[in-house]
């Protein structure tokens, strides 16, 4: 009688469990969104990821950027400059606030780029001071103006010089956020006005549901 019972309990406990664990599971799965969600939440996503050709920039630490270093994890691009000062400091802010309260697994597929639309003044230094204020783990790109010309115009974005009182000048651009999936193309970008929970929603979802 006393095996009966203490099987009755242990079976009991495991059901406990396993219904438990479900729950569990159910609460940390990403939120999967339909086509139509995407839009809504400001996701706008090619039919068909594009490709497009090889560049070569340089990092705010140095280092070369290539294609290469899109492989492997999403990436976010802003097209902005350190001069900014609204639109680039306020969704470089934004993105952080996307990021910082992913996993650990999340955020190492998930890297945030930089990429400077004014390289005659974000030279690699200057990006060095800018970019780590908002996140020690993003990155600043800069380069030679043919080479980010020639990546902006294939990404679908567009900018350019408008000058100011005596030389100074500003530089008008896309307030778009790109995406380029695991296989180093063009997936698609989100659209301003950005709200971080949207940001983040939509990138879990194509994260979780995105097959190579």
């Amino acid at each position: 009688m006393n095996k009966k019972i203490v099987l009755t309990v242990v079976l009991c406990v495991a059901f406990s469990l396993a219904v438990l664990a479900g729950f569990v599971h159910r609460l940390t799965k990403p939120r999967i969104l339909h086509d139509h969600e995407m839009r809504e939440y400001g996701a706008m996503m090619l039919e068909v990821p594009r490709r497009f050709s090889d560049f070569e920039l340089s990092t705010h630490r140095g280092t070369k950027f290539t294609k290469a270093d899109l492989v492997g994890k999403w990436t976010l691009i802003f097209f902005g400059f350190t001069h900014c000062p609204d639109i680039c400091p306020s969704t470089l802010a934004l993105l952080n606030k996307v990021v910082n309260p992913m996993t650990e697994k999340e955020k190492q597929q998930v890297q945030v780029v930089l990429l400077s639309v004014d390289p005659e003044r974000d030279s690699v230094a200057k990006l060095a001071e800018y970019v780590p204020y908002f996140n020690p783990d993003f990155i600043g790109l800069t380069g030679s103006s043919p080479q980010i010309f020639s990546l902006a115009t294939q990404l679908g974005v567009v900018y350019s010089k408008a000058p100011l009182e005596g030389d100074d000048y500003t530089v008008d651009h896309s307030g778009n956020v790109v995406l380029i999936n695991p296989m180093g193309d063009y997936h698609g970008f989100f659209r301003p006005p950005f709200e971080e929970g949207s940001v983040r929603v939509a990138l879990r979802s194509l994260m979780y549901t995105f097959e190579r």
